[in-house]
């Protein structure tokens, strides 16, 4: 396994105060020991037959969250509705179903020791969800992406996240490589319990 600056899990000084700061912020916070410990907190937090998005997001997949929310016939998946939509000539029901939902579930690409959230994204489809869209939003991170400030958050985005979701798409889709155009900077939750950060402790996605 890798061993980087952006890959290693943070100490539990650091998981505890980031935890208390995400908590002042309004970000409900919940530490698990495990990606199965995160994938069954997730599932109880969501209500069956909701409408659920989930985030294009390999800590999703790789835990089996997006398996879970896509296939079981639980909820209502947004992903799959858009799947069958016609971009051509229902770009607008799309844009409107990945915007406005029950719940979107996803990850960000790093957490501040001070409890901000950074969401990286190449074409921006999921940050109108995460941001306001969705009535709830739950973020599973893995604590090896705990850094100290905003500005080391860009640093890991586009030093360590693009170079393994670039290597990602070309393996998986076949394409040249992928982008970071748009970053969201969440620094707080007007309205408690809207969005929930399950804290993992064990590496998962990049």
């Amino acid at each position: 396994m890798e061993d980087t600056q952006w890959s290693r899990l943070a100490s539990k000084d650091i998981v505890d105060k980031t935890v208390a700061n995400l908590n002042k912020r309004n970000f409900e916070t919940i530490v698990v020991s495990n990606g199965r410990e995160a994938k069954d907190k997730v599932l109880q937090l969501i209500p069956k037959n909701s409408e659920v998005l989930a985030g294009s997001s390999e800590t999703l997949r790789t835990i089996g969250l997006t398996a879970a929310i896509d296939d079981s016939g639980d909820y209502k998946s947004i992903r799959k509705y858009t799947m069958g939509l016609d971009m051509k000539t229902q770009m607008k029901e799309m844009k409107i179903a990945r915007s406005i939902q029950d719940y979107i579930v996803g990850s960000v690409a790093a957490v501040t020791e001070a409890g901000e959230l950074l969401v990286a994204s190449n074409t921006g489809s999921q940050l109108g969800a995460y941001s306001y869209g969705a009535s709830h939003a739950i973020l599973v991170v893995g604590t090896q992406k705990i850094v100290k400030n905003i500005d080391e958050g860009i640093k890991r985005i586009h030093e360590y996240c693009l170079v393994k979701e670039t290597e990602r798409v070309k393996k998986t889709y076949g394409w040249p490589g992928s982008a970071v155009n748009k970053v969201l900077v969440m620094t707080g939750e007007p309205v408690a319990k809207r969005t929930t950060v399950i804290m993992v402790n064990e590496i998962l996605g990049f």
